[in-house]
């Protein structure tokens, strides 16, 4: 059980990697290319793209498939994709590569999300989420330095070497986890759109995903512009305001660690309550706050509380409907990118509007509270300890 829980962080680890990985290299991969600052946004935004859309078409088609399968393909595609960024002699083939990482990722990671309540007994899967989710925390603390270190010597080390690793997972992958068949006659197969029907007529299902996309609307929100914010209030460098950053996944990575322990000390309605009140007046104090060293420890408390609550939020989500789990975490990451990108764009206009990032802090306050009122509205959350769920297939 240990080697799948360890599996599933380090491919959670390199998915998220992958996402940051070319952000210290937007200056060289600009210059190189000969593109604008404008134009360069589109390396990164491809991959994004293709997560996003993708994400709804690999859930439904999982479903249906063997989990195992899917998982490995993904990976393997994801794998040579990534490698064959760092191959790419120009701004089109890169982008080009950069989408296909993104459509990889989007079969990839929900197979990872639906497949813990299936391998896990009922006892271990909040920790697996966490454990699962922490790759993801490394991955934002860690994505810019190792891509910085490893593009010293040549810009496309970072892209081989992160393909390289995937591929090795893939091996792993096949030889460690077992298959997961879907739960429905092979002869029966649904449309794509008739799998989320259970999910659009269900009305707990309706309110978890949009409680789901406030919290991840008013967080995008308040990190989009954060290093805009410590500049300006705090004449922070660039690389300082990364070290920042760097911070805040640390504390993400805690808090994922750490979020089996707290839901089940306090019990899932309790957790959500009291994390989130807490980083709603953290967000909302935060712009008034005169202290860089301050700044850099409410962050640490609001990501280390986030990293509790979002395992959480996964396992609320996956308990909707265990026959489509696959949908419902493909339906997920579709819901944060789309509240990321809304929440970047809202951010952007606050902040210019406003000239200040206050009104960005009242707006994620705002949103967080939506998030809670509606997760409580919705009946997701339980007062006393989880329910188990029926074992499949359980890892001894």
């Amino acid at each position: 059980m240990s080697k799948i829980i360890m599996l599933f962080f380090l491919i959670m680890f390199v998915i998220g990697t992958d996402t940051f990985l070319i952000s210290p290299l937007i200056p060289t991969l600009q210059s190189r290319f000969g593109v604008s600052t404008e134009m360069a946004g589109w390396m990164m935004g491809a991959y994004t793209l293709g997560s996003a859309v993708f994400a709804l078409i690999a859930g439904p088609l999982s479903d249906g498939w063997d989990r195992k399968k899917v998982m490995l393909v993904g990976l393997t595609c994801f794998a040579i994709s990534t490698c064959l960024c760092g191959f790419a002699v120009d701004f089109w083939p890169m982008c080009l590569f950069r989408f296909l990482a993104g459509v990889s990722a989007a079969f990839t990671a929900p197979q990872v999300w639906a497949a813990i309540p299936t391998l896990f007994p009922p006892a271990k899967i909040s920790k697996a989420l966490g454990v699962a989710y922490a790759g993801l925390a490394v991955s934002q603390a860690l994505g810019v330095p190792i891509g910085s270190l490893l593009a010293a010597s040549n810009w496309s080390h970072p892209f081989w070497a992160i393909g390289i690793f995937s591929l090795l997972l893939a091996v792993v992958a096949f030889f460690a986890v077992p298959s997961m068949k879907p739960h429905q006659l092979q002869d029966i197969k649904p449309s794509i759109l008739k799998r989320y029907v259970p999910l659009l007529t269900s009305g707990k299902a309706r309110g978890t995903f949009l409680a789901y996309f406030f919290v991840h609307l008013g967080s995008s929100a308040a990190f989009a512009f954060l290093g805009k914010w410590m500049a300006d209030r705090f004449h922070l460098s660039i690389a300082e305001a990364g070290y920042v950053i760097i911070f805040l996944g640390l504390g993400n990575l805690l808090g994922s660690l750490c979020s089996p322990y707290v839901i089940k000390a306090l019990n899932q309605f309790r957790t959500m309550t009291v994390g989130m009140l807490i980083i709603i007046a953290a967000y909302i104090l935060l712009p008034y706050v005169s202290s860089v060293f301050v700044v850099k420890g409410a962050y640490f408390l609001i990501f280390a509380i986030l990293g509790i609550l979002f395992p959480l939020m996964v396992g609320l989500l996956n308990s909707l409907n265990p026959t489509i789990r696959g949908t419902i975490s493909s339906l997920a990451t579709s819901t944060m990118n789309a509240a990321t990108t809304l929440g970047a764009w809202m951010a952007g206009m606050l902040y210019s509007v406003f000239n200040g990032y206050y009104a960005i802090g009242i707006f994620t306050g705002i949103c967080l509270a939506c998030s809670l009122l509606v997760f409580i509205s919705s009946g997701v959350l339980s007062t006393h300890a989880k329910k188990a769920e029926p074992k499949t297939e359980p890892v001894a």
